[in-house]
């Protein structure tokens, strides 16, 4: 079953690694070449020449095996993992995949609960969890058996081998005739090279002491020239293609798994006995060229490796400072809450693409790296949890509010009822947001219930409120800047605009339906007769108004001039990329303005009433 992400921790894991992998140091050999002459006993001084103890080649770890990576995989796809894992024909020498899989699956596990916190039951991810148990728990004991199986058998290889040291011994106490002793000290090499490994422990003793008797058989038969020499150049032959195989190693980019061959090739190069005095030193020197190549560049692809890793611990920590500085910012806002989401997502793509840090800081780092991030995510979920809760609660206000506007909007108390519905639009405006897919429904049921209210109010006007008769005078005033010729003069002009504006004022209010439309023809008209009617507007505006219902006026012809305003930064605003969030901020100007309108011409009428 995949769980679903909460929204404001995108990529937050995005983040988890594995441990730094174990450096094995590199191998060096010391070599003394020994000499043999006519009638000297043979000894094998190659043998003793590499000291490299075996190893299990899964418990190595090595760069490839570190870059294994499942901190962005689902819990559903890890169980999957795990499943395809114990189905595969290697799977035994893949337990730190295994490890790595169960290591990922329990973060995510853990991270998943955190978030769901109680709104997923704990039995869902109960019941994830078993599921992935029964893989990983058929695998362990599968892997246990599998290991005791090995142990087993490297004991019983220890066995093998002590009895194959028991057969040289007395082979070497037998004192027969060489014809019939070599053949069966050849059986008992081949013997020895077909048994498999013994115990990492034993391994070191129980060769030493075969490779001994090994020396003391060479020096205590009398072996015949010719045969000594067959056997000679047949090691001669061997060692010559180990020279070759450790030659083509020394030449791959593949640094760790050539070392990790050269490691083979020295064990193998054990097993045979010397080559003629003649060759020995040269192919012993030509074996011992090839490994120092390899070890060379072995030990300097460590070197260059702790060095990257020192840069990659400095980037990191300049990533885990930016973090830190987001993280402790004061946001107040929801688009800078976006906004600074953004940062960390881009910061921690950043951090994916940087290698390990060194093995003594590495889980150091990231965890520093991880507390910055969650830091920020809770702080932000925090904000939206408080967010969500203050939008409902005005949710409900607004509500009510438009309960209340349409219980009125049928009142015939006019006066009364005006000073209601002013009251009503004051609350609107002081109330904060509501949720998106709320608000306009909300804004339109109240903006109709004042709408009704109003336009039924101007049908039964007094007839001292002719707001038909206001409509036509203003529909002339437009007409007669239409065709006003300008002289060229500017203060003639100007005046002539003044007047225009004066008279403007003078009209009474017009029906509320009516009066965006005509505003935006007056402003329209003037706009184009005049070319500087914004300054003079600008400064018959500055003119103190003397009474309370100039300054109102002024006031309600200031918020037309922004409502228009606003909807050209719209126009503006919508050829941009990304600009959504400024459009959104001015229509809620918008609307915000128009019921500020709203409200003054209502108090602008309820003036004109008592005069």
């Amino acid at each position: 079953m995949n769980m679903t992400i909460m929204s404001d921790e995108i990529n937050r894991d995005a983040v988890n690694e594995p441990e730094v992998m174990e450096e094995a140091a590199p191998a060096t050999e010391e070599v003394q070449a020994g000499t043999v002459t006519a009638g000297e006993p043979v000894k094998n001084e190659e043998a003793d020449a590499v000291e490299a103890e075996p190893h299990e080649a899964e418990e190595d770890a090595t760069p490839e095996d570190q870059e294994v990576n499942y901190s962005d995989k689902t819990l559903a796809e890890l169980v999957s993992l795990f499943e395809e894992l114990g189905r595969n024909s290697e799977r035994m020498k893949m337990n730190k995949e295994a490890e790595a899989i169960k290591t990922a699956f329990y973060k995510r596990l853990s991270k998943e609960k955190a978030e769901a916190g109680d709104t997923v039951s704990e039995d869902i991810f109960t019941e994830i969890e078993n599921g992935f148990k029964v893989y990983y728990n058929t695998y362990r004991k599968e892997r246990a058996d599998y290991n005791a199986r090995m142990e087993k058998e490297r004991e019983d290889n220890l066995a093998r081998k002590e009895a194959v040291i028991a057969d040289l011994k007395a082979l070497l106490e037998k004192q027969e005739d060489v014809n019939a002793t070599f053949p069966e000290f050849r059986e008992i090499q081949n013997r020895w090279r077909a048994i498999g490994p013994v115990p990492v422990q034993s391994y070191r003793n129980i060769n030493d002491t075969y490779q001994l008797y090994v020396e003391q058989f060479y020096d205590m038969v009398k072996i015949n020239r010719e045969l000594r020499d067959l056997d000679f150049r047949k090691n001669l032959e061997v060692k010559e293609k180990f020279c070759e195989m450790a030659e083509k190693l020394a030449e791959s980019d593949r640094v760790v798994e050539a070392f990790r061959e050269l490691q083979k090739l020295h064990e193998q190069w054990k097993e045979y006995g010397p080559v003629a005095k003649e060759y020995r030193e040269d192919i012993w020197n030509r074996f011992k060229a090839a490994t120092a190549v390899i070890n060379k560049k072995y030990q300097a692809y460590f070197e260059g490796l702790k060095e990257q890793q020192v840069e990659n611990l400095a980037a990191k920590t300049a990533l885990c400072e930016k973090v830190e500085e987001i993280a402790g910012r004061e946001i107040v806002s929801s688009a800078d809450w976006n906004t600074c989401s953004k940062e960390i997502e881009d910061i921690q793509k950043q951090w994916r693409s940087i290698g390990f840090a060194t093995r003594k800081e590495n889980q150091k780092i990231y965890d520093r790296f991880r507390a910055a991030c969650d830091k920020f995510f809770a702080r932000k979920r925090e904000f939206y949890n408080e967010y969500k809760d203050s939008m409902n609660a005005n949710l409900e206000k607004k509500i009510s509010l438009c309960e209340a506007a349409e219980a009125l909007k049928s009142s015939t108390e006019w006066k009364k009822a005006t000073d209601q519905f002013i009251n009503l639009q004051r609350q609107w405006k002081e109330i904060g947001a509501v949720p998106r897919k709320k608000s306009e429904q909300l804004w339109k049921r109240f903006r109709a219930a004042c709408d009704e209210f109003f336009n039924e109010r101007d049908r039964n006007a007094k007839p001292e409120n002719n707001f038909y008769g206001n409509l036509k005078a203003k529909q002339k005033l437009v007409s007669e800047i239409e065709a006003y010729q300008i002289t060229g003069d500017q203060e003639t002009d100007d005046k002539a605009l003044e007047t225009f504006m004066q008279r403007w004022q003078e009209i009474g209010f017009v029906p509320f339906k009516e009066k965006d439309n005509i505003s935006q023809a007056y402003k329209e008209a003037v706009d184009r007769k005049f070319p500087d009617a914004a300054k003079v507007r600008r400064s018959h505006h500055a003119k103190a108004p003397k009474t309370e219902k100039e300054r109102l006026i002024q006031k309600y012809n200031q918020l037309e001039q922004d409502i228009v305003t606003y909807e050209n930064n719209i126009g503006f605003f919508a050829m941009s990329k990304n600009s959504e969030p400024l459009i959104r901020q001015m229509q809620d100007r918008i609307e915000k303005s128009k019921a500020e309108l709203k409200e003054l011409e209502t108090r602008i009428r309820a003036i004109g009433d008592e005069e």
